[in-house]
């Protein structure tokens, strides 16, 4: 039998506090960017096809085709259809890649920081590694950017025992690595509560296009479909959030671009009916409608 990890409390969401997103929207949806940055020749990559001896050249390019190619159509195709998107960046790419973290700052999107590197977990570490990780990967935003990280998503949404306490005790106000839930959550630490804000794994490219072999214009209409039907039941139920994972070498790619057009046009259409935002906005929203001791 598994040991219970205390985080939070069980609340079926229909028993929940009402409350409404600002102007009394009921669906607050994001969409996040996954950018990534892998270490050459480390064995931990996302695979277009099964890794084989190091250094691997086809996933690591790849990898690298998202951050030198496709996260620029990517930009161009959210800014054409009006919407905002929010990156989720390692802190490495403000080395290798200074421009990617440029044009979300020039465009005033939201960063959460991804970690250092996707060519590392954070699970297996100890606690003094652990801290150095999340340390080190937020001095690099906070030195660069106007604005501080808020929000942590771990690079594989891996955890150990004392993740959301080292995050909360380093300044994070919400962590994406927990999907668990359609609103956002409250969660214990040793220090104090963190917010989970919603973070999708069935509405996720890598998983669902990369892992599963999904076709892209199946993905497309889960979008729109996942879309609708969280727009009636908000409608009538509790306010939800949909989040929308994508990754720049993947969605970013010319003959997913075009379906991916047709499902983001969907949400753009709705115009104010849904609130389409950033995590770290839905975070503080939640926080005034919501504070821990009601959860």
């Amino acid at each position: 039998m598994g040991v219970a990890h205390n985080r939070y409390v069980f609340s079926p969401i229909t028993e929940r506090t009402p409350f409404a997103w600002p102007n009394e929207r009921r669906l607050a949806v994001y969409i996040a960017l996954n950018l990534e940055a892998y270490r050459f020749g480390q064995p931990l990559i996302e695979e277009l096809v099964p890794t084989g001896p190091q250094p691997d050249v086809i996933n690591f390019s790849w990898c690298d085709y998202g951050n030198r190619v496709a996260v620029w159509r990517l930009l161009a195709l959210f800014e054409e259809l009006g919407l905002p998107i929010t990156g989720l960046l390692n802190s490495d790419l403000y080395k290798v890649a200074p421009q990617i973290p440029a044009a979300f700052r020039g465009k005033g999107y939201e960063i959460v920081c991804h970690g250092r590197t996707n060519s590392e977990r954070q699970n297996g570490l100890d606690e003094p590694a652990e801290r150095a990780l999340i340390r080190e990967a937020t001095e690099v935003l906070r030195a660069a950017e106007t604005v501080p990280p808020h929000g942590w998503l771990g690079p594989w949404i891996s955890e150990t025992g004392v993740t959301l306490d080292l995050l909360q005790e380093e300044g994070y106000q919400y962590v994406l690595d927990w999907c668990m839930d359609d609103q956002p959550v409250w969660m214990r630490t040793r220090s104090g509560p963190i917010l989970s804000v919603p973070y999708p794994q069935e509405i996720n490219d890598s998983n669902a296009i990369a892992v599963r072999h999904m076709h892209v214009a199946d993905f497309a209409d889960m979008i729109v479909d996942n879309f609708e039907e969280m727009q009636r039941l908000a409608a009538s139920g509790p306010a939800v959030v949909m989040p929308i994972a994508l990754h720049a070498n993947i969605a970013g790619q010319p003959f997913r671009l075009k379906h991916l057009r047709r499902a983001f046009k969907a949400i753009a259409d709705a115009g104010q009916e849904v609130w389409v935002t950033y995590p770290g906005r839905i975070a503080e929203a939640f926080m005034e409608r919501v504070p821990p001791e009601r959860f």
